[in-house]
């Protein structure tokens, strides 16, 4: 082990236990310090407390011709989090990321589906077979509630309250919100439970909404190969990701001129200007809804 492992994994717990960051999270901040970690080394530093502006520099120049200016934004940011750590623990006196800027990622218009794409995604699952009510199930919830596929698999049978179709999600930072559900996917969670998920767990016991049929949870890596294979069969010719569905979740509610608060905390965004970059998807939409709607249009 390096010299300068400890204060990394020291890092790392921190921001999972005090700061109640996602494993998703946590794992995507190791994989950046680490790279970070070894460049370092790679410079002859052998102690944090010797890490100075140049070192990161060069660390940032080899980046740059490596990752796109998202990632690099998103490594500075989590080198920039390691060393205020180190610093405040006493680690370091220097703080080599102050007055650093990294790339700026241009923002990006989320890929879509559009109506017709999602009707015929939502039927490709079969009715006949126990995955395949399962999988109409979780399809249905993820475009009727704009969840993460994080928040989607992780749901246990107490989070779901179908009489008054609401769904309790655990987002980011263990953070909760409450969803509101539509009626055709309340259905199709319905029929799982009646007719699907007990033939799944053959006697296994589990407190999870969405199982497989060796008993455990659904996995994000398996509900992700599930959906491709049900794009094929819906004719959708390009790849497509939950993200996707989440995407299409919220510019279709925008489109059907829903506030933007609202599906601001439905998708459990923090800041507003993320849930913004949907207000771009439809403009003709959003201009009809001006013009009937503004008293000077």
């Amino acid at each position: 082990m390096s010299a300068l492992e400890p204060a990394l994994d020291l890092f790392l717990v921190h921001i999972r236990v005090e700061k109640g960051l996602s494993a998703n999270t946590v794992e995507g901040y190791g994989h950046d310090l680490r790279r970070y970690l070894g460049d370092l080394e790679g410079q002859n530093v052998r102690s944090w407390e010797t890490v100075r502006r140049e070192h990161l520099l060069a660390h940032l120049a080899k980046l740059a011709g490596t990752i796109s200016a998202r990632s690099q934004a998103r490594a500075l940011s989590a080198i920039r989090s390691l060393h205020r750590l180190l610093c405040a623990e006493g680690v370091s006196r220097h703080d080599p990321t102050e007055d650093v800027e990294g790339p700026r990622a241009g923002r990006r218009l989320p890929a879509l589906l559009t109506r017709a794409e999602v009707e015929r995604l939502l039927k490709a699952p079969s009715p006949r077979s126990p995955a395949g009510l399962r999988d109409k199930a979780m399809l249905e919830l993820l475009y009727a509630t704009g969840l993460r596929v994080s928040e989607l698999v992780s749901l246990g049978l107490n989070d779901l309250h179908l009489e008054t179709r609401m769904v309790l999600a655990h987002g980011k930072g263990s953070k909760e919100r409450i969803v509101p559900l539509g009626s055709p996917a309340a259905a199709a969670v319905r029929a799982y439970l009646a007719h699907a998920r007990d033939r799944l767990l053959k006697g296994r016991r589990s407190s999870d909404l969405f199982v497989t049929p060796r008993g455990g949870r659904m996995t994000r890596q398996g509900f992700y190969k599930l959906l491709n294979r049900y794009a094929l069969k819906a004719e959708i010719s390009r790849r497509i990701s939950p993200h996707k569905l989440r995407h299409s979740f919220a510019a279709h509610l925008l489109a059907g001129g829903a506030d933007l608060r609202a599906v601001q905390a439905m998708l459990g965004h923090a800041d507003i200007v993320t849930t913004q970059i949907y207000t771009h998807v439809e403009p003709s939409h959003l201009k009809r809804v001006y013009e009937r709607n503004h008293p000077r249009a």
